[in-house]
């Protein structure tokens, strides 16, 4: 997996920044840095290096030069050794700009750090607590001699244990706890001289991981990493020595990968997932250049590279059905490039699959640009894959922010290449994600409406807007969750919620945790935003006001917080107070609140301005929209 970088040139560059006391200042960079390290094929020791380098700057000062940057507290407890875990468990995070601060427990005390609510793994402030273990938790507790049977009683017991540490932490922890399923070391069943006895044993083994598998789907702060998939890349599952001498049960290569699990599962659970994957078609979608073959001289079926370009195809099909928007950046003619799309009989994506397709001579980073303008996403959102180092090395200088996916002439790897990273990964898919490019799509008529329109207001009233306020419904709390997670421009406090936080904010007396739901006539836009506020005595307390992007400047907003101010006024309210945190992307939201009659009364040294409404005069739902409105009568 290397490239034409100098392997030897990012780590070099981050120990000079480290020798020089400025990696706090520089932090920006880091991430480009360690990049180029993952493509190396010595990619897990080179980036352990750069963790322990990383592991030495405070994460509260780089979040001091850098206000836009969010610190993470990370927790980790186990059964064996864990030193080999932190520093790539810093580099993994450090590459999606997240500087860690990890603490380790004792050794070997895991069951007490998950028992003791006074532990490190129940800190305030903790997002991951780790807990590494390994199959001695089970075999060491097993008589001797020992059988299958003896086995199936002690995982059994395991299983109600984790199962009942997972409920304490659910309930206490600050933050996800994460388990993993356990690998079976081939010295136990080694140990056992009759095949029958093996079969039974690895019956009972997977078994055993099953039922951890399945504690996530019962706890909502719990999620479970699976080994398996991290061991069939390749590498020993452990170095015995280590393991003998130094207790040290998981090898360095998989902590490697556990480490990067770990860095895509914050990365998803801070609402972080890119939205757009934009390809390039020559040598990435295709074998061969459209230009100088022609389209019976491209292939991505038939011939043997044709087939691994196809098998990339489908791939990109298989995660643009899960609500990634996918777009086309190439330099062609457009004409053909359609024609390809349309006709060819060895695609598997055909032009209905991308919200864009750009085909011209213009420079690439100017058309990501345009793309991202096109469906008002920032071109952080976006993840970029190219065959050519010229193209890719553009669009990460023009688009620090996007991620680049490297794919050169071997298209057997271009499938690896692109899932490495987990781009795309979200705690939970949602009926929103597999409808969005539909959405996009019938965002073209909006625009030709818009267009033909003699002004904004004829549009508005033509396009006629629908919105509706209610409670959130049961199954609208993941998606209600993913619009905290992932809404970053109208957001107004940036209070990043999870599907359970939603449903405690639901069923909280006093609290209003409240769906924005809106249609027109081209279509049912869904839940588009979230509303959150609680009362006190005579006071109700905005915490909160959500709009997806996709619906900005349509009316829905004003409407769905004239609805608020009524409901509060209505519920014998006296005021109504309001905060809004300014980010580095909610700027354009700052004059919300004074736009709908609420009064500034304070504002803080960090920026954030706290606001009031007397409810004397309420403002008017826009007369384009039509609302519908289902709260409850009375106080929240």
């Amino acid at each position: 997996m290397s490239t034409a970088v100098d392997p030897a040139g990012p780590l070099d560059r981050l120990r000079a920044l480290h020798d020089a006391r400025r990696l706090a200042a520089e932090y920006p960079a880091v991430p480009g840095l360690l990049a180029e390290l993952a493509q190396r094929d010595d990619a897990a020791a080179q980036l352990a290096r750069a963790g322990r380098l990383l592991a030495r700057t405070a994460p509260e000062d780089v979040a001091a030069l850098h206000p836009g940057v969010q610190p993470a507290a990370v927790a980790v407890t186990g059964h064996g050794t864990l030193d080999g875990l932190t520093a790539p468990l810093v580099a993994e995070l450090a590459r999606h700009g997240i500087p860690a601060r990890v603490t380790a427990g004792d050794h070997g005390a895991w069951l007490r750090d998950l028992q003791d609510g006074g532990s490190h793994l129940y800190a305030p402030g903790t997002e991951l607590a780790l807990c590494l273990l390994d199959a001695r938790i089970v075999f060491d507790e097993l008589p001797l001699p020992w059988r299958a049977e003896d086995v199936a009683a002690a995982v059994a017991g395991k299983a109600a244990l984790l199962d009942e540490l997972a409920g304490r932490y659910a309930r206490h922890g600050p933050g996800t706890l994460v388990l993993h399923t356990l690998p079976l070391p081939a010295e136990y069943p080694r140990q056992l001289v009759d095949h029958r006895s093996r079969t039974e044993l690895a019956i009972l083994w997977r078994e055993f991981n099953i039922a951890v598998l399945r504690l996530a789907a019962a706890h909502p702060r719990l999620h479970v990493i699976d080994l398996e998939p991290l061991i069939a890349e390749g590498g020993p599952l452990r170095d015995p020595r280590l393991a003998a001498y130094a207790e040290a049960h998981l090898g360095g290569e998989l902590l490697g990968r556990y480490a990067r699990q770990a860095g895509h599962l914050l990365r998803a659970l801070r609402g972080r997932a890119k939205k757009v994957l934009v390809v390039d078609l020559d040598n990435t979608l295709w074998d061969g250049v459209l230009g100088d073959d022609g389209p019976d001289g491209i292939a991505a079926a038939t011939t043997y590279r044709g087939a691994a370009f196809g098998r990339f195809q489908r791939v990109v099909k298989q995660i643009g059905s899960q609500g990634v928007l996918l777009a086309v950046c190439s330099k062609n003619d457009r004409g053909p490039v359609l024609d390809v799309l349309r006709t060819h009989p060895d695609m598997a994506l055909r032009e209905d699959d991308f919200v864009c397709v750009s085909a011209d001579w213009e420079p690439k980073d100017g058309a990501v640009q345009a793309l991202a303008d096109r469906l008002n996403l920032a071109t952080d959102s976006f993840v970029f894959a190219d065959d050519s180092p010229f193209e890719r090395g553009l669009v990460a200088s023009s688009h620090p922010g996007a991620a680049v996916v490297p794919l050169d002439e071997e298209p057997a790897l271009h499938v690896d290449r692109l899932l490495a990273d987990g781009w795309f990964d979200v705690p939970e898919l949602t009926a929103a994600d597999r409808g969005r490019a539909a959405q996009y799509r019938q965002e073209a008529g909006r625009q030709d409406l818009r267009r033909a329109a003699g002004s904004v207001d004829e549009y508005l009233r033509a396009l006629g807007v629908t919105v509706e306020v209610a409670p959130v419904r049961d199954h609208e709390v993941a998606r209600v969750a993913q619009l905290t997670l992932r809404t970053n421009q109208f957001n107004l406090t940036t209070r990043r919620l999870q599907p359970p936080d939603v449903r405690e904010r639901l069923d909280a007396p006093g609290h209003l945790a409240l769906a924005v739901r809106s249609r027109d006539r081209f279509g049912d836009n869904g839940v588009v935003g979230a509303l959150f506020a609680h009362r006190e005595d005579a006071v109700l307390h905005i915490d909160n006001v959500l709009l997806s992007c996709r619906v900005f400047a349509r009316g829905i907003e004003q409407a769905a917080l004239a609805a608020l101010l009524e409901h509060a006024r209505d519920s014998g309210a006296a005021e109504v107070r309001a905060c809004f945190r300014p980010t580095a992307k909610n700027h354009r939201v700052r004059g919300f609140y004074p736009s709908l009659g609420f009064e500034q009364v304070a504002e803080a040294a960090d920026g954030a301005v706290e606001f009031r409404h007397p409810l004397t005069d309420l403002p008017a739902v826009p007369g384009h929209v039509t609302l519908d409105v289902a709260l409850r009568p009375g106080p929240c």
